[in-house]
């Protein structure tokens, strides 16, 4: 019996086989069968199949009701190993790599293309890059070889095989979609926002407040155009940078109030408003096409649909299916106690596996019982916010978890130095591009990145695509990217348990939401007490599998409910 069998797709939708030895090269001749679906689901002996992508294959396995419990993306994996050596951003196709191998012109990846709206298949390549089946083994065996010389290789080739199940979570994700009700959320659109006006133009409560805007200023002002609102601001006697909320919501002008609420309300017009409900539920169900491993962290984006920031109120219509419910897990202080796991600190790990808030325990130890003051002194430690009062919280914090700053600082410091800086199962931050670009490699402005966080220079919003040459700002990164990436590769691990256990029990659960530290399981009410439970069990068997054995826990706060905007 052979563990591992390599599998490729022909042109007339069959497939050709081989089963690999342990060093990844052939362990006997290929065969070449009629039809994919079937030569997979005639094998299931096989441990796991490696194929060039996964968006390639399996969202036609899916088509054909043929699930696969384990994979080894070629091309995912190309990505992580290059990144590793220190040659992020280079080709990662498997022609890329092949060409590599043999010193020969090394073809460019082809283009993302958009998903398409509406869409229930997983993200396509435009004209992927194809490799003769001998090439993509050749291949295989030299990333097998590859990962044998990594840093620390165990914990490499865990990093590999969960992003390439983060990749059949994500096809099987597109393919159940989000349960979303368009009459709710048509509903909704008409209550925020009004009667929509013939010719197309603004709904009635965006157009009364452009008016009561333009009234305040006395000219005719266009609320969702920043230069004009500054425009109008600095003829008004006030100057402003931007018309950020911050910046704005103390001024004590009467275009204050209704500027604001225009902003909140015409970003929920663009992003959710009744064109994005005619493009993305179809059949009662969003499918945003998710990309793991989207950002230098390895945290998730999507490819459409603006999945990751749906606002609490459009949740409204996110409503579980008659008779089902929604399983919503948050992991509860995860970036913490990360860092505790990652850092070996033996006190941030004592605290990290007790029950009950993490930061009120810190702030027993360290802040005299101060929980807000434990809360910033933490974050500021993981995001580099080390000037005024952060400095005297992180220098209280350093004396009662020394290691586990220790740990931040020493990322930081590797960042500063141009140094490579990896997750702890070797993700990896490349060094900067150097002074001449205005842009480190690998850590390029990401349109698509969709995630939140803040950003380092400004100690507001983490962007994890923040770019910049000035080492300082580098270091920032970098200490924050150590403990957010993995918490990322502890996230594709956790995902991983939870879709093997919710099978093993033979549920109809489904896995139909996830962003970075939130799940969203789809039930038939009576299995979610269960769901629940198998929830908790992937986080500690995550926690122990990327980590080891050390006492930290990585709790869910869990709410069983009909409607997703119930949850919070």
């Amino acid at each position: 019996m052979n563990d591992r069998w390599a599998v490729a797709a022909t042109d007339a939708g069959g497939a050709l086989l081989v089963p690999l030895g342990r060093d990844g090269r052939p362990a006997g001749d290929v065969r070449e069968e009629p039809d994919l679906a079937q030569a997979i689901r005639s094998r299931p002996e096989v441990g796991r199949w490696v194929w060039r992508s996964t968006v390639e294959i399996y969202p036609r396995l899916l088509a054909a009701g043929v699930r696969v419990e384990r994979c080894y993306d070629v091309e995912d994996a190309e990505a992580l190993l290059l990144g590793h050596e220190g040659r992020h951003g280079e080709p990662h196709s498997a022609a890329a790599a092949w060409a590599r191998l043999h010193d020969r012109a090394v073809p460019p990846d082809p283009p993302q293309r958009a998903a398409e709206p509406g869409s229930q298949s997983s993200l396509f390549e435009p004209q992927p890059v194809r490799v003769p089946f001998d090439d993509l083994l050749e291949v295989y065996a030299d990333q097998c070889r590859r990962h044998a010389a990594a840093e620390h290789p165990h914990r490499m080739r865990l990093l590999t095989a969960a992003e390439s199940a983060g990749m059949l979570v994500a096809a099987e994700m597109n393919g159940a979609g989000l349960p979303w009700r368009a009459d709710v959320h048509r509903e909704l659109l008409d209550e925020l926002l009004g009667e929509r006006y013939a010719g197309g133009g603004e709904p009635r409560r965006l157009a009364e407040l452009t008016d009561k805007v333009s009234a305040a200023f006395g000219r005719r002002v266009r609320p969702e155009l920043p230069a004009d609102v500054i425009k109008a601001f600095g003829q008004a006697g006030i100057k402003i940078k931007s018309t950020r909320r911050w910046e704005i919501e103390g001024l004590g002008h009467p275009a204050v109030e209704p500027l604001i609420t225009h902003k909140k309300l015409y970003r929920i017009y663009t992003a959710h408003g009744w064109g994005w409900l005619q493009d993305w539920v179809r059949d009662g169900r969003f499918r945003p096409q998710y990309l793991p491993g989207g950002t230098i962290t390895g945290r998730w984006v999507t490819n459409g649909g603006g999945a990751l920031q749906i606002p609490k109120v459009i949740r409204r219509a996110v409503i579980a299916d008659p008779g089902w419910r929604l399983v919503v897990a948050d992991a509860d202080q995860m970036e913490p106690r990360v860092l505790a796991a990652i850092s070996r600190d033996p006190g941030l790990m004592e605290v990290a596996g007790q029950p009950g808030d993490l930061y009120k325990a810190v702030s027993d130890r360290a802040f005299a019982g101060d929980r807000d003051m434990a809360k910033l002194a933490v974050l500021g430690a993981v995001y580099g916010q080390t000037s005024g009062d952060g400095l005297k919280n992180l220098a209280a914090l350093r004396r009662r978890f020394p290691r586990a700053v220790a740990y931040v600082d020493d990322a930081a410091r590797a960042g500063e130095e141009q140094r490579l800086v990896r997750t702890w199962l070797g993700r990896t931050c490349p060094p900067a591009a150097g002074s001449g670009d205005g842009e480190e490699a690998g850590i390029p402005q990401e349109a698509a990145t969709q995630e939140p966080g803040r950003d380092p220079a400004a100690g507001g919003e983490f962007t994890p695509g923040y770019a910049s040459t000035n080492a300082r700002a580098r270091g920032r990164f970098t200490r924050n990217f150590v403990v957010q990436g993995s918490a990322a590769d502890w996230a594709l691990l956790m995902m991983a348990a939870l879709r093997q256990s919710l099978t093993t029990a033979g549920l109809r659960a489904e896995l139909v939401f996830f962003q970075h530290d939130e799940v969203i399981v789809h039930c038939p009410a009576d299995e979610a007490d269960t769901v629940a439970g198998a929830i908790r069990a992937a986080g500690d068997l995550a926690g122990r599998v990327a980590f080891g054995e050390t006492p930290v826990r990585f709790p869910f706060t869990t709410a069983i409910v009909e409607c997703y905007a119930d949850a919070k």
